[in-house]
Parts: structure tokens; C-alpha cells; sequence
């Protein structure tokens, strides 16, 4: 499929995170333009929509790329149907229920000739690339990584979030391991973890996760969707130049307690900079291994039960 300088896109999934971030990114982007929407009940005002995918596919040739923006349990079905059919594939994070469907999709993008590209936005955070190159000039002796928030505030009454392949509070932690694989001058794993479940729940609503370097650093993680008052999403790397401190979702870093970087939220519009770009270039981006560590999390985790949770 030839490029051009402004590719039609469709949205599939047309939810909240669609209506917050995807549509206002795609609006800001002259290399894309919203052509159409696949949903059963979202719709967005003046966009052709469409509640069958196959339909969209067949009725609208003009589309080239398609975001889908649906839960993960769904997706790879939609990602197959639409790179067979020729359309590149933007996936919302996570970009899969599991490695192997991620792996999958990258062969079918690779046979077929199309881009894929597993988006992790956090990683696209105003500082997370300051961060990266901070630690890449100093030795590192520990990383902490807290990440809790409310999940009444931002997921009320998204029940698929603790179905089976939901993840749980993995939802909002794998963004926070999604800035730590980025961020980490070397390779690291998990060691041990321990997911708290609601009685009434199948995913976990809290998790504690070490893990190990080949420099034996201190490395630990903790998320708790069961967080009031203010939110925390916060990285902090002792270091031999000092103490980094990564916070706001990656969005300030500061260094002894001077901030060093900040800058206004771009997620998503970088999400879509990038997209276009590997569509300039005809290649993917797909790496896995943020959910490499959550699926490590499910292995190795001493599974503990607690409270039942309602909405």
C-alpha cells in the first residue's frame, strides 16, 4: 500500500480513553485525518460510524490505518482482520492479552507488509527521555517505583478491567514498567512479587515486585489502585551523581530535589508523531517487555486474598 501525506484512520473501541486522548491527538496531527469510528455505541459528531469492523474495511478502502482502542482481550482479532486486510495497526496499551498474540502480530505485520506499532504512552512523558540519559552517565544503586492511584476515579464501572486478562491494577503498572524498561541502562527481571486479590475479583488490585540486575541494584515496585486523596506516580533512582527523582508520571524530573526537566502533557500527541513516522519509514515498533514483566508477575506472585472490592 503506498503512503501519502495525510493517511485516513479509523478508531476502533470508541471509549474513554478514545474520546480523551486518540480523537484530540488525531485532530492535532496534519498527517492523519479521523475518517472513521468502529463502536457499538460511541460515536463521534461529523465521522462516518461503523459498528462492524469488517464493514469498515470493505466500505471505506480510503482508510489506511486503523487505532484500536478497545480492551486487551479483544484486540487481536481486530489487529488480524485489519493488517490482512492492508491497514496498519496502532494497538492501545497493553498491546495484547498475552506475549504470544503480540508475537503473532508482529509476524502477520512482517508477512503482509504493514507497520504495527505497540504503544506505551507513558514512555512519550515530557522527562522520561531526560531520565533515560541521566541514568545512562551514572551508576545506579536503587530504583523505587510507586505507582497508586484510585480506581474509582479513573476506571469507574469498567468491570473488564477485573476479568480474566485484564490485568488489575497492572492496567495503570505497566505503565510505570513501561518508563522503567525505558529508563534502565541494563537489562533487569523479576525475582519475586506478591498480588493481592479482591475475594470477589480475578485480577489483583495491589502488587509488590522486586527484581534483579546483573549489578545486584535494589529494584522494587509497588501499585495499589485502592489510593485517596493525591495520586502517586513516582520513580526515584539513587544514583552516584544523587538522587532522580522521576515524578508526575514522568512528566518532571528532578535531581536533589531541583527539578532538571519539565514540561506539558504530549503523550499521546507523540504517540501519533511517532506513528506516522514509522509509517514514513514502512517499519513497526513492538516491544513487549513491559508485559514480559507483568506476565513474569502472574508466574512468580504469591497470590494473597483480600477485602472484596465494589465500584
Amino acid at each position: 500500500m503506498s503512503l501519502s501525506l495525510s493517511h485516513q484512520i479509523a478508531i476502533v473501541g470508541v471509549g474513554k480513553i478514545a474520546v480523551d486522548q486518540h480523537i484530540p491527538s488525531i485532530s492535532e496531527n496534519p498527517e492523519f485525518e479521523l475518517a472513521a469510528t468502529v463502536s457499538r455505541n460511541g460515536k463521534v459528531d461529523g465521522v462516518e460510524a461503523f459498528t462492524d469492523l469488517t464493514k469498515m474495511l470493505e466500505q471505506r478502502p480510503d482508510v489506511t490505518a486503523v487505532s484500536l482502542c478497545m480492551p486487551p482481550q479483544f484486540r487481536y482479532e481486530y489487529a488480524v482482520e485489519a493488517m490482512r486486510a492492508g491497514r496498519h495497526v496502532l494497538l492501545e496499551k497493553p498491546p495484547g492479552a498475552t506475549i504470544s498474540e503480540v508475537d503473532n502480530l508482529q509476524k502477520i505485520a512482517d508477512e503482509v507488509g504493514v507497520s504495527l506499532f505497540a504503544t506505551w504512552h507513558s514512555r512519550f512523558a515530557y522527562a522520561v527521555e531526560e531520565a533515560r540519559k541521566a541514568l545512562a552517565a551514572t551508576k545506579l544503586k536503587s530504583i523505587s517505583v510507586v505507582w497508586k492511584e484510585d480506581v474509582r476515579k479513573w476506571h469507574p464501572g469498567q468491570a473488564w478491567i477485573w476479568e480474566a486478562g485484564g490485568l488489575g491494577v497492572f492496567d495503570p503498572g505497566i505503565n510505570a514498567l513501561s518508563i522503567l524498561t525505558e529508563i534502565m541502562p541494563h537489562p533487569l527481571h523479576l525475582s519475586n512479587a506478591s498480588l493481592e486479590f479482591p475475594a470477589n475479583r480475578d485480577t489483583p488490585i495491589a502488587a509488590h515486585l522486586n527484581f534483579r540486575d546483573h549489578l545486584n541494584s535494589d529494584i522494587s515496585a509497588v501499585f495499589d489502585w485502592r489510593q485517596e486523596g493525591p495520586q502517586s506516580w513516582n520513580i526515584i533512582a539513587e544514583t552516584d551523581a544523587g538522587s532522580y527523582k522521576l515524578i508526575e508520571g514522568g512528566s518532571k524530573l528532578l535531581l536533589a530535589d531541583e527539578v532538571i526537566s519539565s514540561g506539558p502533557e504530549k503523550e499521546y500527541p507523540n504517540i501519533y508523531k511517532r506513528f506516522a513516522e514509522l509509517l514514513r519509514q514502512g517499519t513497526s515498533d513492538v516491544d513487549v517487555s513491559p508485559l514480559k514483566h507483568v506476565a513474569d508477575a502472574f508466574m512468580l506472585g504469591k497470590r494473597v486474598e483480600v477485602d472484596p472490592f465494589h465500584d
